[in-house]
């Protein structure tokens, strides 16, 4: 190897990105092409639409990509691409992409996890910080909350022999935190994705004026031993994690449901949407909040947030203290979220725990943290086979 030049391709959901990082700590070039404006009127992503804007885009961003780091195909020491978790047909957009573009110039491939990469998006930025790209926290175990759309899982890594081992700690059991985000926003006729719009309005309402609770989940006696059925709890039993570090964030949609029912909160719901599809923004003042809702709709989505951080926030320090780690990364599309940084921000001051987080750049889906991920594996001689492919309910951990 020369540079230690990674070229990464991420296609799992809806954005096509590609980036070149050099040994895992300097990002060269990161491009992305977002699919929102194709998904907004459908108030999420459409699997078979995804597919082909990625088709669409992965040729020209890669390209664009390339041409930002200044670096050409030849200068490459590997490709790294998403292998899962993710949609079946966008991953494998950027799978067959990369497999032959590296069959051509006869480079390694290095498959990622999603959600490794998620955690590296961290690990890159603290690295960048750094004059000669080293990073001390790199030699100590973190606790990682990966926490997205897609995604609310907890992790310990733990560095092992110049690359990282991650046991699940912790899951979602059905909605995603970021999913419980849309779901919302599209009930209330906000934007599409729901997290930036629910921030932004956030800040205008009263966090306390609806008292969402979370229930403690309990364990299931007749799931001992067996995958529970639920589309986000594959990737172990139930019976195998602490209660205590399980979330579930349908009961809390179902709740903002019945309370929008209950006050009739749904009129102008078609006027709002019509007018966020004619290019309306997330709100910056409390007048622009209120030319969107009404006061009560934004005291909702406060409490809604307030709830949905809270329960974030306390399994984690809870399991961060259950394990003796003093360092917690926080990563994935929502840890841009302004309240959730501030609270854990907040909340690791009064612990004494080190929180990190990645830039916003690197919080949502990026191929930088794809590269970065791929750097220790390269390293190691962890190359995929010729066979590689898709793997939408991918798991990572033990």
């Amino acid at each position: 190897m020369t540079r230690g030049l990674i070229l990464g391709i991420e296609s799992s959901c809806d954005e096509t990105a590609a980036a070149v990082v050099e040994r895992g700590a300097r990002t060269l070039s990161s491009v992305v092409a977002s699919q929102i404006g194709t998904h907004v009127r459908y108030g999420g992503v459409v699997p078979e639409l995804a597919s082909r804007e990625h088709l669409r885009a992965i040729v020209p961003v890669v390209r664009a990509a390339l041409e930002e780091a200044g670096v050409g195909l030849d200068e490459l020491d590997a490709i790294a691409v998403t292998a899962g978790p993710g949609l079946a047909g966008a991953l494998l957009v950027g799978i067959t992409y990369a497999k032959a573009l590296a069959f051509a110039r006869e480079l390694p491939v290095i498959a990622v996890n999603h959600l490794e990469g998620h955690i590296h998006a961290v690990l890159l930025q603290e690295r960048e910080s750094q004059p000669d790209g080293l990073a001390a926290e790199d030699e100590e175990a973190a606790l990682a909350l990966v926490v997205s759309g897609g995604h609310t899982h907890l992790y310990l890594a733990e560095p092992e022999q110049g690359t990282w081992r991650y046991r699940l700690i912790g899951r979602t059991l059905d909605d995603a935190a970021g999913e419980a985000y849309d779901k919302v926003a599209k009930l209330l006729g906000l934007g599409y994705p729901g997290g930036p719009w629910i921030d932004a309005l956030a800040r205008f309402g009263d966090p306390r004026a609806v008292p969402f609770t979370f229930a403690q989940v309990k364990t299931k006696a007749h799931l001992a031993g067996k995958a529970p059925r639920t589309k986000g709890a594959r990737t172990a039993p139930i019976a195998a994690l602490d209660p205590h570090f399980l979330f579930s964030f349908s009961g809390i949609k179902t709740a903002v449901l019945r309370y929008v029912e209950l006050h009739g909160m749904r009129q102008g719901v078609n006027e709002r949407i019509a007018a966020v599809l004619a290019g309306a923004r997330p709100p910056k003042t409390k007048d622009e909040a209120l030319a969107l809702a009404p006061q009560p709709v934004i005291d909702l989505v406060a409490s809604f947030q307030h709830a949905v951080v809270g329960d974030l926030l306390k399994k984690t320090f809870a399991a961060a203290e259950s394990l003796g780690v003093r360092r917690i990364l926080v990563t994935g599309g929502v840890a841009a979220n302004r309240e959730l940084r501030q609270r854990f921000t907040e909340e690791a001051g009064r612990r004494r725990v080190r929180e990190s987080f990645p830039t916003l750049a690197l919080s949502t889906d990026n191929a930088a943290m794809i590269a970065a991920a791929a750097w220790p594996r390269l390293v190691a001689g962890q190359v995929a086979e010729s066979g590689l492919t898709a793997e939408p309910s991918l798991a990572l951990g033990r």
